[in-house]
């Protein structure tokens, strides 16, 4: 059987290799290079590491370590020029400018000078970037293998990174130092949908108060072995009714949110949106997923994937202003918003494109405030710095969304749904618009998500307190 070439490594030996000869490397930085190197080297330094910490610091962005791109200079040497067999004896290099994520590295070694009495080479060494800028030069000297090496090229195994626990007790902290609020919980009447607010309890982040039939609440927890003591229980007869009574409490103030149990959504809704007795507001009920995505570098707000199911232009501008204000209570100052379509290309055979670029000129005259908005972006073109250089796409959006608008909800569904079950996203899920702030979760959803759904509700109840006080 015939082995292709590019399956084998070999060598140059000191003979073969002339004054002059070089090699080349071209390679782009991903977030994953980035983790794998910290992981590997300890160096958890928060320029590399640390979104929030970087957006502050000289660069503005997670940049790649500096010892990267030398790597990429040793790669070279070992595998190619001059190959198996080599010896590093030495090497000088100066650093003159940071790698990005996306940023493509070309790597040359070139060979200056030979010295036959104990087999040794001198090589020049030199690190550009896509735009022919200088990022690391200098020299590197080895000692050169004498005897030829072909060998069958090792195939690694991918490294994927995740620590699930951790990114779950991050989601958490961006309620930390608030006391609990009071939440009434809509009909928790399965395992998942009464454990979520007790875990929650537990957790410091609300109050929960239970609405629905007692005898199925006690039934559930004592099955679940869940401890129910000092947890006030509304009973009520039916779905219907779960759901009234515990928007009754959120319009008279009784409590502070509001949250969906093992009740269909649209029962809970109907009680929301009623005219005489809901909490509507003048802005558009919306919905955003909270998505903390394991190959992502920040947390990404993905509106409207559950309320909405076809927006109009008008929806929305109220679904994209409700995700900035909810980004802002998170700490965001600007977010990057992306406005989603099949293409990034305005064309008039897709109606979302032409709404993401009216929705821009909206931002641009003050029709929406406190985001930067850009758009049309394909799905990749948003989230991938390295998609958006390759497609020529100049935006300081693009690459870097923290905020995801889809154009209909079966799309966002869609989006949401593959992070969480392929991409092994964690998700909340909460409403916008309305008096309070509502957790809304699937039926299917977990206990672990019902609890950082919470998390959101308290912050927004918070800073709603703060918008009412005198």
């Amino acid at each position: 059987m015939h082995t292709p070439a590019a399956h084998f490594i070999e060598n140059k030996t000191f003979d073969e290799i002339q004054v002059g000869d070089h090699a080349q490397l071209v390679r782009t930085l991903r977030p994953g290079d980035i983790h794998l190197f910290a992981l590997m080297s300890g160096d958890v330094n928060p320029t590399h590491v640390d979104p929030e910490f970087a957006r502050s610091g000289q660069f503005r962005e997670v940049v790649g370590h500096s010892m990267w791109g030398s790597t990429l200079i040793s790669s070279i040497l070992g595998t190619e020029f001059p190959g198996p067999g080599t010896v590093y004896v030495s090497q000088g290099l100066s650093f003159w400018r940071p790698v990005g994520v996306g940023d493509t590295l070309t790597v040359t070694v070139t060979c200056r000078q030979k010295f036959e009495h104990n087999h040794h080479l001198l090589l020049d060494c030199l690190c550009i970037n896509q735009d022919g800028l200088k990022v690391i030069d200098g020299t590197a000297e080895v000692q050169a293998p004498t005897e030829k090496i072909k060998r069958p090229r090792v195939d690694l195994p991918e490294a994927v990174f995740s620590d699930r626990e951790l990114r779950y007790r991050h989601l958490l902290s961006i309620a930390d130092g608030l006391a609990p609020v009071q939440i009434a919980v809509a009909h928790p009447c399965d395992a998942e949908s009464l454990r979520g607010p007790l875990q929650a309890r537990e957790a410091g982040l609300v109050d929960p108060i239970l609405v629905g039939p007692e005898d199925r609440i006690r039934a559930v927890a004592e099955e679940e072995e869940l401890d129910l003591n000092g947890v006030r229980i509304v009973n009520t007869i039916h779905s219907v009714q779960s759901a009234e009574f515990a928007v009754a409490m959120a319009r008279s103030l009784e409590v502070e949110a509001l949250m969906k149990g093992s009740l269909h959504t649209d029962e809970l809704m109907s009680a929301v949106v009623s005219k005489e007795r809901g909490l509507r507001t003048a802005r558009r009920l919306s919905h955003v997923f909270l998505a903390d995505v394991p190959t992502y570098p920040h947390p990404l707000l993905i509106t409207d994937a559950a309320i909405n199911i076809e927006p109009t232009l008008d929806d929305k501008v109220h679904i994209i202003q409700n995700a900035i204000d909810l980004a802002h209570m998170l700490g965001l100052k600007e977010p990057k918003v992306a406005i989603l379509s099949a293409v990034e290309t305005v064309t008039s055979k897709i109606r979302s494109t032409i709404e993401a670029a009216a929705l821009c000129k909206m931002a641009d005259r003050g029709q929406i405030k406190g985001g930067l908005l850009d758009g049309p972006l394909a799905f990749d073109n948003a989230i991938s710095i390295v998609a958006a250089k390759t497609k020529g796409i100049r935006s300081a959006v693009a690459g870097n969304a923290d905020i995801l608008v889809v154009p209909d909800l079966e799309s966002g569904n869609m989006v949401a749904k593959q992070l969480e079950y392929l991409a092994d996203a964690l998700m909340a899920g909460v409403v916008l618009g309305a008096r309070v702030p509502i957790v809304l979760t699937s039926r299917a959803d977990t206990a672990e998500t019902r609890t950082a759904s919470c998390a959101i509700a308290q912050v927004m109840a918070h800073k709603r307190r703060e918008e009412i006080r005198p």
